[in-house]
């Protein structure tokens, strides 16, 4: 009779398995094409101003130092506005918050080409960097309230692979831009990459209103057995989060939840270091022509998309979420040692960036799978917002540190190295100072 039952629970446990993946993957088909597209369009805006480093340093006269203090402003305006933004995102809701969010930042980004002189190019980066707050741990919100954990890898995986194709259709695309508009109806090829980076962000935002849903039960698309079940599985999972991670004062002290702050500001600091300076090493190593730098730039990327892809199913699999962020911190600094190593050898330094572009861009998904294991509610929204503004704060020190390195030694190679330190030193905090509680091993997929 136990035998039976058992057999019986077992085979009741596969089929809810079973329908629960079937509907994760519906959910999945509505919401996360759109998602993407905005999300690809939310980091070209991040990276877009150093496809233009060039022109703009022509044009207006910057120095390294300069333009890495533009840069970093944007992540001043973003860190300020952070928090308070993902706050008024869980009151108003996350569909109506990332839409103003896409729209304002829209406008703003698309007014860069108006641009003439140094402050006005200070004051707009700080401008686009405070509109487009919230937005990244906005939408990782977002995505808690719609997917069980065990999914949580392979989609964070899936939302992140934007931020790699924003490379590797982006970075063609600009050097494109850059080359064949210059000059059209009087414009500045810059000009016309802002404008091409803004104004399509507008209309987004509109459809992310129109298409989007902030609750499981608004969801017309799906039954309400559906419902039912997907809405049970996450509230059950939320439940079983520890009391303190419910609010963001818990989140606060929560144990473990500052060093991931302090983990995320050492990847942020890999991760600007590739996205700023990028085409710079390539242009340094002898490529002159925009297009082939704009092609090469994209192989970091397709990297880092190809790593993504696998590390989430992987992490998934396993459960091990944590070993997989030490792994790719330890793969990320290999290719900054090496970038600097071989600056001067372009073949050796493309295949050095793609090492980086698998360890640093694949760490950042695999990342965001540790704090929903810690925070929910609005201890998620205000948590997620409160991590990625202080790992943001490695956006605003990272291209400050590699300019300044580089004016003063008339090389990056200093800096690539102390970049490639940090992410072992990262790496280290992963392996040896995280609490038990993000130590443990997740229930997997099979």
């Amino acid at each position: 009779m136990s035998t039976s039952s058992s057999v019986h629970s077992e085979t009741t446990a596969l089929a809810s398995a079973i329908e629960e993946a079937r509907i994760v993957r519906k959910v999945a088909w509505h919401i996360m094409p759109l998602i993407m597209v905005c999300y690809l369009f939310a980091f070209f805006d991040r990276i877009n101003v150093s496809f233009a480093k060039f022109a703009l340093q022509t044009d207006l006269g910057l120095s390294d130092t300069a333009y890495g203090l533009g840069a970093s402003l944007f992540v001043v305006g973003y860190v300020l506005f952070e928090v308070p933004s993902n706050l008024m995102l869980y009151k108003v809701g996350a569909r109506r918050w990332i839409a103003r969010i896409m729209v304002s930042w829209g406008i703003a980004t698309a007014l860069m080409a108006c641009v003439q002189v140094e402050w006005q190019f200070y004051g707009l980066r700080f401008v686009i960097g405070a509109l487009e707050a919230g937005f990244a741990p906005g939408v990782l919100y977002y995505l808690t309230l719609w997917f069980p954990s065990a999914y949580r890898g392979r989609i964070t995986s899936t939302l992140c692979l934007a931020s790699a194709f924003a490379g590797v259709l982006g970075a063609p695309g600009a050097g494109l831009i850059l080359s064949q508009l210059d000059g059209l109806l009087t414009l500045r090829g810059w000009h016309w990459l802002f404008l091409v980076g803004g104004i399509p962000c507008v209309f987004l935002g509109f459809l992310v209103l129109k298409v989007l849903k902030d609750r499981i039960v608004d969801a017309t698309w799906l039954t309400r057995d559906e419902q039912a079940l997907l809405s049970r599985r996450i509230d059950e999972q939320n439940r079983s989060i520890g009391g303190q991670g419910h609010s963001l004062l818990g989140a606060l002290k929560t144990p473990g939840f500052l060093t991931l702050c302090l983990v995320y500001f050492l990847i942020q600091m890999g991760s600007y270091g590739l996205n700023f300076w990028a085409p710079h090493l390539i242009r340094a190593s002898g490529m002159t022509n925009p297009a082939t730098i704009g092609l090469l730039t994209a192989v970091p990327y397709l990297c880092g998309a190809i790593s993504m892809v696998v590390v989430g199913r992987l992490s998934d699999r396993s459960g091990e979420r944590r070993k997989y962020v030490m792994v790719l911190m330890l793969l990320a600094a290999a290719g900054f040692f090496s970038a600097g190593i071989f600056a001067h050898n372009t073949a050796v330094l493309i295949a050095a960036l793609a090492v980086m572009g698998a360890g640093v861009i694949a760490s950042v998904p695999a990342f965001w799978a540790l704090p929903p294991k810690i925070v929910t509610g609005v201890g998620a929204a205000g948590g997620f917002a409160l991590i990625n503004t202080l790992g943001q704060l490695g956006g605003m020190v990272s291209p400050v540190l590699v300019g300044r390195i580089k004016d003063a030694t008339g090389s990056t190679t200093p800096a690539l190295y102390a970049i490639g330190c940090l992410c072992v030193a990262g790496a280290a905090i992963v392996l040896f100072a995280l609490p038990a509680t993000l130590r443990a091993k997740e229930g997997t997929l099979q």
